[in-house]
């Protein structure tokens, strides 16, 4: 009865010290850096987005698609935006007047992301229709910048009213 005591109390002391552990953080560097980034990316400066990215060259893109994009696809994206949208808001995914969901984790593989989940809310300004998207987007980091990104949403109602906008133009 000893011998199985000391087996237990040996493997939990193991088990309890081993280090392959994925550490969720909430108020760290990254997740309060990703919180500026949004708000850059709400006043449409891109200047201030562009501190976080790396070079055009090194970040990979996934904006919805299997395909990879170009970081200037991301930043055309986001002057279409905010020429054919008013009153673009990331809003908590719950819909409560609670601030966006934001942690940002490493992996035992020494990777570190930092995801997002929230809700894309913005008015057309063609057809005055409010759009709401929810969306998940991530963001992995290397030496203090971004250098993958993946934006997982259903572009559908945004494609449709970026394409409304720019046919009220012609």
């Amino acid at each position: 009865m000893k011998k199985l005591l000391l087996l237990l109390i040996t493997i939990t002391a193991v088990s309890c010290n081993q280090s392959n552990v994925t550490v969720v953080e909430f108020e760290d560097e990254k997740s309060n850096a990703i919180r500026g980034h949004y708000e850059h990316y709400l006043n449409n400066d891109i200047d201030g987005l562009k501190e976080l990215w790396a070079d055009d060259d090194k970040i990979v893109l996934w904006l919805g698609s299997v395909e990879q994009s170009p970081l200037s696809e991301l930043i055309g994206l986001i002057g279409a935006q905010h020429t054919a949208f008013d009153n673009i808001q990331l809003l908590n995914i719950q819909g409560a007047d609670e601030p966006i969901y934001v942690e940002t984790k490493a992996y035992q593989s020494g990777q570190t992301w930092t995801n997002t989940w929230f809700k894309w809310s913005a008015v057309g300004k063609t057809s005055g229709n409010l759009i709401e998207l929810p969306a998940h987007l991530s963001f992995r980091w290397e030496n203090g910048e971004i250098v993958e990104e993946v934006h997982l949403f259903d572009p559908t109602l945004m494609k449709a009213e970026l394409e409304l906008f720019a046919s009220s133009q012609e």
